[in-house]
């Protein structure tokens, strides 16, 4: 049954293979994992004899099946190993039949046509002639295996093979067929007190061969010594210890062993399979939960990408939108704002302007107008472009910077007013060329050179190339949301199918696969007295379970595949945390099929044992430390949780545990889910419920909500309920008026910082709540504010007595 459920799991996890628009690589088993499972699921147990000779062979093989089949002593003729190497005897194979025959074929192909003696008449013991290999016979034939068909109980659940001698074939090559489709049971028959170094050098074949371990078994052909063969079996390293358990409670590795007599080796081999069988079949489960975590881990992680992709990029879209208007609008107002010195550099003392006074004057215009201008919007580019080009990889960029040289509009500008001023010189009679004349043309081309206009000039050219980048920007932007929306559709469709389909299928083989190593290794927990019931399962007492006690036994069964689900999730999420003082240990799992008869399946979950929970505990009476206490250890648990991405979402009395020294941990994942894997449904306890849960849009911060109600409670010492919840007739009700705004009411007990501390934890809007980083340590201080008062006034009242 074990590994047919490994089967089905197996097939899922082979077969699983998603290539979802490129986000999801490949889904596919390791090769080495792959193969060592499939070898696994189709393994099935052979019995492997080897032995000192044939005649201990055929002794341990007689004994196994309870008749003597093969011949023994002076019946088989000659001795194997050096002292006598004219045996030669093949290699039997015992197989289920519902008659008894005999026949010679070749290993995996087909039966040779061959005249065996037994087929010449009735036999109770396989004649001699037909185990020995004779020396005329063809090469291929000597490799042969003689298949024995009986009707045997044993050989319905396992094939048996017996080792040809030493000198039909070595040892490592009879193996080199065992390799891949058996589990190897390996007995060894030993009728000697003491091993040769040649069969030493054998079983060390045969470790390498299959690193199995071996059973040895004494089937002595006479007086033997007491303990000699024991000693050098452990001297030699082939036999262990006996094999104990781990800290964890799994049985150690299978230890090669070594029983003593054949008439004991029901009570040696009956053990000895067992725990081979189980510890591959462990070995096997728990290589394959830890490929269904790997991947369920991946699709949640993958969940995280995605919702984060589908949360940001809109946002990161609309910043550079608004980042680039901003951009834009500066840029346009230092345009605006330009106001160009008109005090152009003229000489002073009334000499005559030259050509090289001029250029100098435009290199200075250059100066102060044109690189100045630059530079400041360098720096808003500098500032703001930089995040839009790096953000998105946009086509277009600013290019707004303004030039000035000999060829540009400016230049000519300036020559064209010096030809205006010339033609506009009346030339009745030629002027004469003197240098008040040239002090007076150039004077005046420069004064023509208004400041306004050449202003206006740069003012021109930098808005026509600011209007294009911004055009250009926008355009590019426009075709990037394009291409998003897309995308983030695609992204919202594979999320969805991650949420709600692969991620909890995995979840569920996650579970299942784990239950199957937890029964193995631990078997099914006994139920004890009933200790509690909740919505969704009934707690039990267990007094002890893979080497823990006590523990209680969580007994659900899921009504649907949802719940299934969920389950499943909620038992990984808790798998996957670091243990945590504030929160309750898992131990385990079982599936249990027989559940009420059969007539249902429930998921057991074995969890740390507490002594009650804090509605029992305020019910009974806690003190004000022990009480704030408590509100301090529940705020590290949801800390914890939240520091691992994880929403606890049904934070409340009964889900708060405590100790017999009163300190709180918290239990019941069964709601508790990473942000991105959140579906919207609306989950928890009514009077827990923060309001933006009826939305299905929500954060971490319904945790803090719910703290702040179950506070009230502590500070108030009692279970009762707040009097704006105990007048609602109905759930319905109760949900409307906390979307109004209804609270627990402030009772007279309560201490100012303390209410505060409440109100602030359900406030109506989200982002206005403290995060509980802040909650700590204003708890603390509370704490110690009110129990250093407390503790003052006890010692006051005690001096005055």
């Amino acid at each position: 049954k074990s590994i047919a459920k490994i089967c089905c799991m197996l097939n899922f996890s082979v077969l699983v293979s998603l290539c979802v628009s490129g986000q999801l690589s490949c889904i596919s088993l390791p090769r080495h994992e792959e193969d060592y499972l499939q070898n696994v699921v189709g393994s099935a147990p052979y019995i492997l004899i080897l032995g000192q000779d044939c005649s201990a062979r055929y002794q341990l093989l007689n004994c196994l099946l309870g008749e003597r089949l093969l011949p023994l002593g002076s019946e088989v003729g000659g001795a194997c190993g050096p002292e006598g190497g004219a045996c030669r005897r093949r290699k039997l194979c015992f197989t289920h039949g519902r008659q008894t025959r005999l026949s010679l074929a070749l290993p995996g192909q087909y039966e040779l046509v061959h005249q065996l003696a037994a087929h010449c008449g009735r036999w109770d013991t396989v004649p001699c002639e037909d185990l020995e290999i004779q020396e005329c016979e063809d090469p291929a034939q000597r490799l042969a295996e003689l298949e024995v068909t009986l009707h045997h109980a044993l050989l319905q659940e396992v094939k048996i093979m017996v080792l040809p001698c030493r000198g039909v074939q070595p040892v490592e090559e009879a193996l080199e067929d065992c390799k891949r489709g058996i589990l190897p049971i390996i007995l060894y028959a030993v009728s000697k007190d003491a091993l040769s170094a040649e069969q030493v050098s054998d079983l060390q074949k045969v470790r390498e061969t299959l690193p199995f371990p071996v059973c040895f078994v004494r089937a002595p052909s006479g007086p033997s010594e007491p303990g000699a063969l024991h000693r050098q079996l452990l001297s030699l390293e082939l036999i262990g210890a006996a094999a104990g358990s781990c800290a964890c409670g799994a049985p150690a590795q299978t230890q090669s062993i070594l029983g003593e007599s054949l008439e004991r080796l029901q009570r040696v081999l009956g053990p000895f399979t067992r725990q081979l069988l189980q510890s591959q079949q462990v070995e096997a489960a728990t290589l394959l939960n830890a490929v269904h975590c790997r991947y369920l881990d991946l699709f949640i992680n993958q969940a995280f990408d995605m919702q984060r992709d589908l949360q940001i990029t809109p946002r990161r879209l609309e910043y550079t939108r608004e980042k680039e208007g901003e951009l834009f609008s500066s840029l346009m107002a230092i345009l605006t704002s330009v106001c160009v010195c008109s005090d152009i550099i003229m000489s002073s003392n009334g000499e005559p302007v030259s050509s090289k006074d001029i250029k100098m004057c435009i290199s200075q215009i250059q100066d102060l107008i044109v690189v100045q201008l630059n530079q400041a919007v360098a720096n808003k580019l500098t500032s703001s472009v930089d995040y839009l080009r790096e953000s998105f990889i946009l086509n277009a960029a600013y290019n707004v910077e303004v030039t000035f040289h000999s060829g540009s509009s400016v230049t000519r500008l300036f020559w064209e007013q010096i030809k205006q001023i010339i033609h506009r010189i009346t030339w009745v009679n030629p002027p004469s060329v003197s240098a008040e004349w040239k002090r007076k043309v150039a004077q005046d081309a420069i004064e023509s050179l208004s400041a306004a206009k050449l202003a206006k000039s740069i003012c021109s050219q930098f808005r026509t190339r600011l209007n294009s980048s911004h055009e250009a920007f926008a355009a590019s932007l426009r075709q990037l949301e394009e291409g998003h929306t897309g995308r983030l559709e695609r992204t919202e469709d594979l999320w969805l199918r991650v949420r709600k389909d692969h991620a909890p299928r995995l979840a569920r083989l996650s579970l299942e696969s784990r239950s199957l190593r937890d029964i193995l290794l631990h078997g099914k927990p006994k139920m004890g007295r009933e200790l509690g019931r909740g919505q969704y399962g009934v707690v039990y007492l267990c007094d002890s379970w893979g080497g823990r006690h006590p523990c209680a036994l969580k007994s659900v069964v899921p009504p649907d595949d949802k719940h299934w689900n969920d389950l499943a999730l909620e038992f990984h999420y808790t798998r996957s945390l670091p243990k945590h003082n504030r929160l309750v240990n898992l131990h385990g799992s079982v599936i249990d099929h027989s559940y009420s008869g059969g007539s249902s399946i429930a998921v057991l979950l074995i969890m740390e044992r507490l002594h009650r929970d804090l509605y029992t505990g305020l019910k009974a009476g806690l003190s004000l430390k022990e009480r704030l206490q408590i509100a301090l250890d529940v705020v590290e648990g949801i800390r914890f949780l939240h520091s691992q991405g994880l929403l606890h979402r049904d934070i409340k009395l009964k889900n708060v545990l405590l100790d017999r020294q009163n300190r709180a941990k918290i239990t019941d994942l069964g709601f508790c889910k990473p942000e991105a894997m959140i579906s919207g449904s609306i989950v928890g306890t009514p009077i827990h419920m923060a309001p933006e849960l009826f939305t299905g849009k929500y954060d971490n911060s319904v945790d803090v909500y719910a703290f702040g109600i179950l506070f009230w409670y502590l500070c108030s010492g009692s279970v009762k309920l707040p009097e704006a919840f105990e007048k609602c007739s109905s759930k319905d009700q109760l949900w409307t008026n906390v979307k109004k705004g209804s609270r627990p009411e402030r009772l007279p007990t309560f201490d100012e910082e303390c209410w505060q501390l409440m109100e602030a934890c359900w406030n109506r809007d989200p982002s206005q709540r403290p995060l509980l980083g802040i909650v700590q340590p204003s708890l603390q201080s509370i704490m110690d504010r009110l129990c250093n008062n407390s503790d003052q006034k006890s010692g006051n009242l005690e001096d005055s007595n």
